[in-house]
């Protein structure tokens, strides 16, 4: 039987809510700074008034009486599938009074486009966004990227009783230390290194194109931030296509493939124990993954008109297949070439890329590569225990920091996410073509939101059906929770709401089977 959830959770959860929602309001002294700088006083104003609720409602959830001790893991789970939803609906406030969307559910959209780092945007009129709000977007993937229980982590802003039940609910199997607080900081160590030193190369390379240094910064620091935490907002309407640089392309090549790699393999590398991420079965299957998806890309866009020249499609290929197996979103090429110069086969390619995602532990979204290659493993040994004696008994392997054999729960764990990840793109591409688009169009669509992929084949855009859009919202919060957060805090919900007497009695009925 479900636990129901007491008044005590409750009230702890609305606790926990109420301290990520106050550390918002820092957050949002990013663009307020931003603002200020650059004397852009109406968006400086949408910051503080934002600030302003955050600080008020934060502070009231605070101060609801909690009994000491360390959390269990049922309220984690609720209070980290609520986390990034609610973070969303304030984080959409800023958004919204930029007067760039048409609709309240639009920003909103773009809000949880942002945290989730999905990276789809239906703004209008990006070039004329102001800085500050251009700030805000890419805030909101930099925190929704870590997470929004790592970084609270590394400010220690959970103490000794919530930090472990929160990070592990978040999807976060493995520490890579044994303290909580030092694996979050070490995150978030590793995302400024890169973010710091990406900013810095791509800085160099826009003033060498000849754009005015304070923006050069800005676009640069954007692109760092979106490129390592697999987000996919850019400044522009025309994404990495608008700098027209093979170097920025390729610079962006490799961060997007630094951030969809496991955090645990960061560490291993740090610590000079490079061999250990060669030999990770991770790293292979993505090195085999990858090099078969290319191949097949390549074959599907040599027949596109305008991408059939051989440097330009290798150059085009290359970045998209990196941008969708890291779920990034980044395209090189217009979003009209996209959808109409690439072939079906070139689009249904980029959406497998996009569904299976990158490395877990990682920013990226999707399946993950890793449960792939245990779920290959597993059909091998099928196989071969089909064909051995009866006797025998087939034992399968596989190295990630050390030899382990391949277990059934571990399996089961594998088939279950993968699954849940299979049924909800099938349901978003029914959705869209419910909606009165094509079948195409539609699983690329469904698949870039359940993986939270900033890829788009042009559906969600300003004006789509408002019920398609509040699918497509659910399809990114239950995809950056993995599915299994995401039913967990469904089911604990409708299970405290349904009446007791109901419950207890389909519990008796179960029981008695």
């Amino acid at each position: 039987m479900w636990p129901r959830i007491s008044l005590n959770d409750a009230r702890t959860i609305a606790h926990y809510l109420g301290v990520l929602i106050s550390f918002l309001s820092i957050g949002l002294a990013v663009p307020l700074v931003v603002a200020v700088v650059f004397q852009e006083w109406v968006p400086a104003s949408h910051y503080v008034l934002t600030a302003g609720i955050c600080l008020v409602v934060g502070t009231l959830l605070r101060f609801v009486r909690i009994q000491p001790g360390r959390l269990s893991f049922q309220q984690a789970l609720i209070i980290t599938g609520l986390s990034w939803v609610v973070l969303a609906l304030f984080a959409a406030i800023p958004l919204w009074l930029s007067g760039h969307y048409g609709r309240v559910i639009d920003a909103l959209f773009d809000s949880v486009s942002g945290v989730t780092t999905t990276g789809v945007s239906i703004i209008s009129d990006l070039g004329h966004l102001s800085n500050a709000d251009n700030m805000w977007r890419f805030v909101l993937h930099a925190t929704g990227g870590l997470g929004f229980i790592v970084v609270g982590a590394t400010f220690g802003l959970f103490g000794r009783g919530g930090g472990a039940s929160l990070f592990s609910s978040e999807g976060r199997g493995e520490h890579i230390v044994p303290n909580v607080v030092q694996t979050a900081r070490f995150i978030s160590k590793i995302a400024a290194v890169f973010v710091a030193a990406t900013t810095l190369v791509l800085c160099a390379l826009c003033l060498m194109k000849g754009m005015e240094a304070p923006r050069a910064l800005m676009h640069s620091l954007w692109l760092a931030i979106s490129a390592f935490v697999t987000g996919g907002f850019t400044p522009t309407d025309f994404s990495a296509f608008y700098y027209h640089s093979p170097a920025i392309e390729f610079v962006l090549m490799v961060v997007m493939l630094a951030g969809s790699i496991s955090f645990v393999l960061h560490s291993a590398i740090v610590r000079g124990r490079v061999i250990e991420f060669f030999r990770d079965m991770e790293t292979i299957a993505t090195f085999a993954w990858l090099a078969v998806l290319t191949v097949v890309f390549a074959a599907t866009v040599s027949s596109s008109v305008g991408l059939s020249d051989l440097p330009t499609m290798l150059r085009r290929d290359l970045f998209t297949v990196i941008s969708a197996y890291s779920t990034t979103g980044f395209l090189n090429i217009t979003g009209s070439q996209l959808t109409e110069t690439l072939t079906s086969g070139a689009l249904l390619t980029i959406a497998v890329l996009m569904s299976v995602g990158g490395g877990t532990e990682s920013t990226s979204g999707g399946i993950k590569v890793r449960r792939l290659a245990i779920i290959v493993k597993s059909i091998v040994s099928t196989v071969k225990q089909t064909l051995s004696p009866d006797s025998a008994r087939i034992s399968v392997s596989y190295y990630h920091l050390g030899r382990h054999t391949l277990s059934p729960e571990l399996v089961r764990a594998a088939m279950t996410v993968t699954s849940l990840y299979g049924i909800t793109y099938i349901a978003g591409t029914l959705v869209g073509i419910a909606a009165g688009y094509d079948a195409t169009q539609a699983i690329f669509e469904s698949v870039a939101m359940g993986s939270n992929a900033g890829l788009s084949a042009g559906i969600a855009s300003q004006g789509m059906p408002a019920p398609l859009e509040c699918f497509y919202i659910l399809q990114m919060w239950a995809g950056r929770l993995e599915y299994v957060t995401f039913i967990a805090l469904i089911v604990n919900v409708a299970v405290s709401l349904y009446p007791r007497t109901a419950v207890d009695r389909l519990a008796r009925r179960v029981r008695d089977r």
